[in-house]
């Protein structure tokens, strides 16, 4: 898919109120697009795209964030949602729902505590025994040497 441009919903829907007012006000629909050429500062294919976009946004307006306009290549599959209007795509694009919090992850390292992933310590499945470092009986049972008592 090739990306033309794309309309922010904030321009989408100052620009629908100003063609609901306009047209309330009976204009015709040309003199409608020349009001939002001048508006918007758009012409020739750009106005083209803006006028369109109204069209697809005015069918989606809940949760709208934006609108693209694309083309594509041979072999893609068109987007969901997406409008055909002659040959571009009018595809609007939704903000995604807030995806619920875990109530069990608590913390930052889960409802024990301790970020780096064991009960307050630094590795992993390993148990200090002392906050001072291995006794001297430890260190010679781990060399393989046993110290004789």
């Amino acid at each position: 898919m090739k990306l033309i441009t794309e309309f922010s919903v904030f321009n989408l829907t100052k620009a629908l109120a100003l063609k609901s007012n306009l047209s309330a006000e009976g204009k015709t629909p040309e003199e409608i697009q020349e009001n939002l050429a001048t508006t918007y500062k758009l012409e020739g294919d750009k106005l083209k795209f803006f006028v369109n976009a109204l069209d697809v946004a005015s069918q989606n307006q809940t949760a709208l964030k934006r609108v693209f306009v694309a083309t594509l290549t041979e072999g893609e599959t068109q987007p969901a949602k997406a409008v055909q209007i002659e040959e571009h795509f009018y595809v609007p694009e939704f903000i995604a729902p807030p995806k619920p919090v875990a109530a069990a992850s608590v913390g930052k390292g889960g409802p024990k505590g301790g970020g780096r992933g064991g009960p307050g310590g630094k590795g992993g499945d390993k148990v200090k025994t002392s906050p001072w470092g291995m006794s001297p009986e430890e260190l010679a049972a781990k060399k393989g040497k046993a110290k004789p008592s």
